[in-house]
């Protein structure tokens, strides 16, 4: 059976969109590492800002499954990982071939070189999706070419770079997206409807977005803590949207250390910031509808409530769907008609 090079492109993109939102300020990037005889030898991702690279995460996995050395599983710092990968490799990945959905990056940042990395490792075909227009990460293709790696470019180019559009607009200007919740017949209403482990994800993009916007009338209902503290992780500033400026203040929102809050009857504060989240139902639909780049939907298997969003003509392109736990979750946008 012969298996073209979007059928692996495509395995690392899977893996990336379950960590798109998770990475800000980095970039969601998958990668698969394939053996000489076509085998999958390791599908990884970014997972985190600070963190090993998706090329590192997969050579790693790649490296443990060729060699079975378990030493380097227990390394998570990058340029550890670099160091055992370089000192014990033995030319293991030469026939190897490296797909990322990302252009490998050139610099030393707060992780060493991924190009570096790939050509010190005698790996000499590498395919890209998307180009890095980064320019402090910017020509790793080009250092590969120059060591001996032969670089195909724009495999799967318009997938990889919906991926990587939510980090090209926070280099430009910021990136917004709306977040809901809804049951298989589309209500969003009746208590909570997504599944413990949705909640917890929820609260891992709170913990990197910079602000996350709500409505008033649900801040008055449901007197929301809006932290992330499932996941350990940090409160975001919260825009409350809202015409009415009296809330009462014991609302535990509003007595969260280190965290701003804003009353304002406009959107025009999401500029002070650069990633973005809306979370609500209808009304907040239709109230940020022209300031949204992505949408974000989180869908039960379950049925009740009767209240939904209504989308009027809209159209949406769904970008990735997945089922991690009981729910769907579906990335998308809106389309131009």
């Amino acid at each position: 059976m012969v298996i073209d090079d979007s059928f692996y492109m495509r395995l690392a993109l899977k893996e990336a969109w379950k960590y798109q939102g998770l990475t800000f300020p980095n970039p969601a990037v998958g990668c698969t590492v394939v053996g000489g005889h076509g085998e999958i030898l390791a599908v990884e991702a970014h997972h985190k800002a600070g963190g090993p690279h998706a090329e590192v995460n997969a050579l790693k996995q790649a490296y443990y499954k060729l060699t079975d050395d378990s030493y380097i599983l227990a390394l998570t710092d990058s340029a550890d990982i670099h160091t055992h990968l370089l000192s014990n490799h033995n030319g293991i990945f030469e026939d190897a071939k490296l797909y990322t959905t990302l252009e490998p990056c050139s610099h030393y940042g707060k992780t060493p070189s991924c190009a570096s990395l790939i050509a010190e490792l005698g790996i000499k075909e590498v395919y890209v999706g998307s180009n890095d227009t980064n320019k402090k990460a910017a020509n790793g293709s080009m250092l590969l070419s120059m060591n001996n790696c032969m670089v195909y470019s724009e495999i799967l180019k318009d997938e990889c770079d919906a991926l990587l559009y939510p980090f090209q607009k926070t280099l430009e200007s910021h990136f917004v997206y709306f977040k809901w919740a809804q049951r298989l017949n589309g209500t969003t209403d009746g208590g909570i409807i997504s599944s413990q482990e949705s909640r917890r994800h929820v609260h891992a993009l709170r913990d990197v977005c910079d602000l996350l916007v709500i409505g008033g009338g649900t801040v008055r209902e449901d007197r929301p803590t809006l932290d992330a503290r499932l996941v350990n992780g940090k409160a975001p500033d919260i825009l409350i949207l809202s015409r009415k400026k009296d809330f009462d203040r014991t609302i535990p929102l509003f007595n969260v250390a280190g965290r701003k809050v804003f009353i304002e009857d406009n959107l025009e504060r999401i500029k002070e910031y650069k990633n973005i989240m809306i979370e609500g139902a209808d009304m907040m639909y239709a109230l940020t509808r022209n300031v949204v780049d992505y949408y974000l939907c989180y869908i039960a298997p379950s049925l009740g409530g009767s209240q939904s969003i209504h989308f009027c003509e809209d159209n949406f392109e769904f970008l990735n769907l997945s089922k991690e736990s009981e729910d769907i979750i579906a990335w998308m946008k809106r389309m131009e008609r």
